[in-house]
């Protein structure tokens, strides 16, 4: 079934015949037509993990000052003149709200209709609540999270009853530079008022918003580049320039580096950072300057890494060893390669992994790049020809408790077959 052509020719049709779907797959009896997949899906994430369909369960919204203080921080306060502008116009007049909120699911900003603003209070869709997916069900903040695409929810396509009378469209906003989630921005409003083209509508001025924190990004790194450079023209030896996220501005007396991976707290002083060994680490207008006092390679010896994939959006690697230790947060694809070189000790070719992930071996090139990225922090740790961890590393995989809640983003082949049966890296 077309449900975004069924609801904007009829609307009311749309909205029974999927709250009959809803309640057949809920009794567990055959539904008069299939829900969508990405529906379907969340669903059963739903009916796992115990929310009730039936009754709303509301987290107590935060208070204004933790709103206030959560909106001053955010990335996102940096891209609001482009998502108001992209959807505010539009939505007020259709009779819909924007939402954002952010990486934790809280509901920072919301504007639009004044009278859909005011239904919104009654569903207790207000600034500081909690929307995300384990919390209030299939909706369109909380399952472009887990998606990580956007998402459009229709009626009773919202796993709990109260919600029926909504449509929402939502799409994820990450971070350009690492591909970590900053929230979800959502157009939202009753079912009659849905068009088909919303949701492509909102994907699209997501991306615009993205583009601009990339500029940002841009800009920054261009100033630091003008501080960086009387600097390091006064040193010897291998020094670089880094912003806070390990992005490189200037290097001297070494190949460039696009980044270097840093601890989550760096300060000022000796510190040992992967694939560079022993640096001197010193603070710099909008940045760190890194000087390498150590020539070794960032191999030193066994080592322990720790592969976490026990919840969705918060996937991580961990590398403890007698050197040093460190985290890093892990972008979807990232986390799909890692844990299938972990399934798979005696390591995979390019064309394996290309077969795995995408279900095609000759996507070799698209593997070989995304490789090429994930050896920039854990070189030391992996090895090529074919791809695998290094022989002396303990690998350690910590996995969701129920198998089907593994990377739930994904749709790699591989990784659809081991939510049926995991492996025990």
């Amino acid at each position: 079934m077309d449900v975004t052509h069924l609801a904007a020719v009829d609307s009311t049709r749309a909205a029974r015949v999927l709250s009959q779907v809803r309640s057949a797959r809920l009794a567990g009896q055959p539904a008069p037509v299939a829900p969508r997949p990405v529906i379907e899906r969340s669903w059963e994430r739903m009916m796992r993990s115990g929310v009730d369909p039936e009754h709303d369960v509301r987290a107590v919204p935060l208070p204004r000052e933790e709103v206030q203080r959560r909106r001053e921080t955010s990335v996102l306060r940096h891209v609001l003149p482009v998502l108001r502008e992209g959807l505010l116009a539009a939505a007020d007049v259709a009779h819909h709200i924007m939402v954002v909120a952010d990486e934790d699911g809280r509901v920072l900003w919301r504007e639009g209709s004044a009278p859909v603003l005011r239904k919104a209070d009654g569903l207790g869709f207000e600034l500081g609540a909690d929307w995300r997916e384990d919390v209030v069900g299939t909706n369109g903040l909380g399952t472009p999270a887990v998606v990580r695409r956007p998402v459009q929810v229709f009626a009773s396509e919202h796993f709990v009853r109260s919600q029926a009378g909504w449509t929402c469209a939502g799409a994820p906003l990450t971070d350009p530079r690492d591909g970590r989630l900053l929230g979800v921005v959502d157009v939202s409003g009753p079912l009659e008022t849905m068009h088909p083209a919303t949701l492509s509508w909102v994907g699209s001025v997501a991306r615009l918003a993205e583009a601009r924190l990339r500029e940002m990004h841009t800009e920054s790194l261009e100033r630091l580049r003008a501080v960086a450079a009387p600097v390091l023209a006064r040193l010897g030896g291998r020094a670089l320039v880094v912003d806070p996220a390990g992005w490189t501005a200037a290097v001297s007396g070494m190949p460039y580096a696009r980044r270097v991976t840093l601890p989550k707290s760096l300060s000022a002083g000796p510190r040992w950072l992967p694939a560079l060994g022993l640096c001197s680490v010193e603070p710099l207008a909008g940045g760190w300057l890194v000087r390498v006092v150590d020539d070794e390679p960032a191999r030193r010896g066994p080592a322990r890494i720790v592969l976490d994939l026990r919840q969705a959006r918060r996937w991580s690697v961990q590398v403890l060893g007698g050197a040093g230790s460190w985290t890093r947060e892990l972008s979807p694809r990232h986390a799909e390669l890692l844990y299938l070189l972990a399934v798979h000790r005696s390591g995979r070719s390019a064309s394996g992994l290309a077969g795995d992930v995408f279900g095609d071996p000759a996507r070799t090139v698209t593997v070989r790049a995304e490789m090429s990225r994930v050896r920039r922090y854990l070189g030391a740790f992996l090895e090529h020809r074919p791809y695998r961890f290094a022989e002396a590393a303990e690998v350690e995989v910590l996995l969701p408790d129920d198998p089907r809640d593994l990377l739930p983003h994904s749709t790699a082949p591989a990784v659809s077959r081991q939510r049926s049966s995991p492996a025990a890296p």
